[in-house]
């Protein structure tokens, strides 16, 4: 009689749970940008490749000071305004990290999850960064003490002076940490509140109200530009897309005696609106 003691998802289903709660948490946790705390996501509904996203527009409001007759005799009206249709559609890209683990054994899984985790975080990191290229651009062109830091500043008010009125958020490359570190000092700036491990250990502090996070995924490579040195944005400068969110699918993989394990999300990310963010740089 053939052995019937096999061991499945079926009966074992607790192995299974480290392993995608691992990758989930792993991405989740390792990104500055999956949360939607710094760029927004919007969720696509199922049976959808793309989404559609409208560009934040504006109207000018007019103010009555006294009731006059209008025409016909009929009270004075409002004039009617429509602020423009303006949308983006963002189409999701397919992101994977797959491993195919032997049946012999000897591998834990949960650090092959957590690896699995990273990869799709890096991933979206990635993503994101490159698309702060298409940010507004600025390049640096003070000199001597606190230079990056009286640009940041110049960055915000070109910001604000654009007409972004909401909060703002600030990442700086890793290459130019030290660089902003030394022009605010070590006590010059405010704590903020974080949302998940990446944000926590990457948050540098708030100032002059925008709270500020160093990425190294934020980089010359990442973006095409050189001397990439920090992003300032608004919610409504760039905007994510995902469906589902992180995924782990586990599947028999008879020729290679083990199981194909795959962690993967439908992710991408689109400028809204350059003008609501810049890109500091320094290409001297």
């Amino acid at each position: 009689m053939a052995n019937s003691n096999y061991g499945s998802g079926l009966n074992l289903d607790a192995l299974m749970v480290p392993f995608q709660s691992q990758t989930v948490y792993a991405a989740q946790e390792n990104s500055l940008y999956l949360p939607g705390t710094l760029v927004p996501m919007v969720e696509v509904p199922a049976g959808s490749a793309s989404t559609q996203v409208a560009v934040m527009g504006s109207v000018a409001a007019t103010a009555i000071s006294s009731e006059s007759a209008g025409g016909s005799g009929n009270p004075q009206d409002f004039e009617t305004v429509i602020p423009s249709d303006t949308k983006k559609t963002i189409s999701l890209q397919l992101i994977a990290a797959r491993s195919v683990l032997r049946n012999i054994g000897g591998i834990d899984v949960d650090n092959m999850s957590r690896i699995m985790g990273n990869a799709i975080s890096a991933k979206v990191d990635t993503m994101v960064s490159a698309e702060m290229a298409n940010l507004t651009q600025q390049e640096i062109t003070e000199t001597g003490s606190q230079a990056l830091l009286k640009e940041f500043y110049e960055a915000i008010g070109a910001i604000r002076a654009a007409g972004e009125g909401g909060p703002l958020n600030a990442v700086i490359s890793a290459a130019a940490y030290k660089e902003f570190m030394t022009d605010i000092g070590s006590s010059a700036f405010a704590a903020s509140d974080v949302q998940n491990q990446a944000m926590r250990t990457g948050a540098i502090g708030t100032i002059s109200g925008v709270p500020c996070f160093v990425s190294q995924f934020l980089n010359d490579t990442n973006t095409g530009v050189t001397g990439t040195k920090a992003a300032i944005f608004s919610q409504d400068a760039l905007r994510g897309a995902t469906q589902g969110g992180v995924k782990v699918d586990i599947d028999n993989r008879a020729s290679a005696v083990g199981v194909d394990c795959v962690a993967s999300i439908a992710f991408n990310v689109t400028t809204l609106d350059a003008t609501r963010g810049i890109l500091l740089k320094d290409a001297a």
